[in-house]
């Protein structure tokens, strides 16, 4: 079976020398299938034929997931015209893959009783949210992976069953301060060495990937789209609060994939008591977004973080470390390295009094100052302009950064605020004046970024069913 990207994605290995993840992470092996389920659906573009969305195919694949030896596959075979299968939520095995063939498309079902926690809370509103279960979950099982070069289709853009509105259009009804209960596409709770290998996830109604409470998560070659404008669909949050799972989350590794985010574009969190730690992000485009992120919910601690070779090209946030007095916790040794950013609203955004308007879990004593250390951004280049805010807590939990070569493309288009912070700069051309700042080093300020880069186009259409909102990209 060869990638549609397997021109971008050679077989390497990742040095340990050059990632934070403390395993040697190389590409993964598609195992031999157990067993083998034919396709007995019809895709109709984008979607399934009305009478279509009767035919579940939910009892054979989780009979399937059930059965399979662990080492090997479930796949899922086209059969001549038959391209589709649909299901409600389903859950992965220890050891077992769950392979969608090329041409293969596995869509989410649409009716919202399929994903209730609570009886009747799946679709709608609420002062808490967190009512659904995903459409593919992992909970205390090692070794299991989702695989293959088809799709997973969450639907956020099609019409609910039942109701007058998409997924995505609750997400936005329910803004600023009521959560909806939209369902995430895959989540992963407690699983140790967890892959998502070549697959392509698209227009999940909530978080498209959540890793959280494991040792060992590697995401290779995949490809994530929904539209820029779909609320909380974000591509890949790491140490993600809920399912509060109880466990620290290391050894995470995201490498060769391709994300066009409506959120996050990847995440890294830590819920209240737990570390979230050895994280490498590498090799990857990103794309429509609200950043390489850190936070909101870092209470547990973020240390040991690795981006580097990075392109994110027309993202409303680049990078984003965001939290405040409710969620923080220790934010240090985090590097971001050879990087290019683009046309990007808020280029560089570290914030300390994020408003997360209640969406996190933990945190709720307001005694977590959120700390933000040995914050390094090493070979980085900024074009397009934008904003650039460097918004320490108070004079007692002031950023530490330290900028080496980091240069934007025309400085005086760029609105720059700093405020409680300590930065350190070498060959750098960012203005660092403002209200208890400390600046030490040797600017750069005649040499502006070049305005080349590797910048490259999003491999696949972003597909999705006609969807509007009042929601603007911010």
């Amino acid at each position: 079976m060869k990638s549609i990207l397997s021109a971008l994605l050679p077989c390497l290995a990742i040095a340990a020398l050059h990632a934070q993840d403390t395993r040697q992470v190389t590409e993964p092996k598609i195992p031999a299938s157990g067993i083998v389920l034919l396709a007995r659906l019809t895709s109709q573009g984008v979607t399934l034929a009305e009478a279509d969305e009767s035919n579940p195919d939910t009892l054979r694949l989780q009979a399937a997931l059930d059965h399979c030896p662990p080492g090997q596959a479930v796949e899922l075979k086209s059969d001549g015209p038959h391209d589709a299968f649909l299901t409600a939520p389903i859950e992965l095995r220890r050891g077992v893959t769950l392979l969608v063939d090329r041409g293969v498309i596995l869509f989410a079902s649409r009716n919202p009783r399929d994903y209730d926690l609570r009886p009747g809370v799946a679709g709608t509103i609420t002062e808490h949210g967190l009512g659904c279960k995903p459409l593919i979950s992992g909970t205390n099982v090692a070794d299991t992976a989702i695989m293959g070069d088809g799709i997973i289709d969450g639907r956020g853009g099609a019409v609910m069953l039942g109701q007058n509105l998409t997924w995505w259009q609750l997400a936005a009804k329910g803004r600023p301060h009521a959560l909806q209960n939209n369902p995430r596409l895959v989540v992963f709770a407690n699983c140790d060495h967890a892959i998502l290998y070549r697959i392509q996830l698209r227009n999940s109604p909530n978080f498209h990937v959540s890793y959280s409470g494991g040792n060992g998560f590697t995401v290779w070659g995949v490809i994530i789209s929904v539209p820029a404008n779909a609320h909380n669909a974000d591509g890949i949050d790491i140490g993600q609060p809920w399912p509060v799972v109880h466990q620290t989350t290391t050894n995470v590794t995201v490498t060769h994939c391709f994300i066009h985010a409506g959120d996050d574009i990847v995440a890294v969190k830590a819920p209240l008591g737990y570390l979230t730690s050895h994280v490498s992000v590498l090799h990857n485009h990103f794309y429509t977004g609200h950043g390489m992120s850190i936070g909101s919910a870092t209470s547990g601690g973020v240390t040991a973080v690795l981006v580097s070779d990075l392109t994110i090209d027309g993202a409303a946030n680049a990078f984003h470390l965001k939290s405040n007095i409710k969620l923080g916790g220790l934010i240090h040794n985090v590097e971001f390295d050879d990087v290019w950013v683009r046309n990007s609203k808020n280029p560089l955004f570290i914030e300390t009094h994020y408003d997360s308007s209640g969406h996190e879990v933990d945190g709720n004593d307001p005694h977590h100052p959120p700390r933000f250390a040995d914050i390094r951004f090493n070979h980085v280049t900024f074009q397009g302009g934008g904003r650039i805010t460097l918004d320490g807590l108070d004079a007692e939990h002031r950023l530490d950064v330290t900028f080496h070569d980091v240069r934007l493309d025309h400085p005086d288009s760029y609105k720059v605020t700093v405020d409680h912070a300590v930065l350190k700069l070498d060959g750098s051309n960012i203005p660092t004046t403002g209200e208890d700042v400390t600046a030490s080093g040797t600017p750069d300020l005649e040499n502006p970024a070049t305005t080349a880069g590797p910048f490259v186009p999003f491999p696949v259409p972003v597909s999705a069913l006609p969807f509007s909102s009042d929601r603007q990209t911010y």
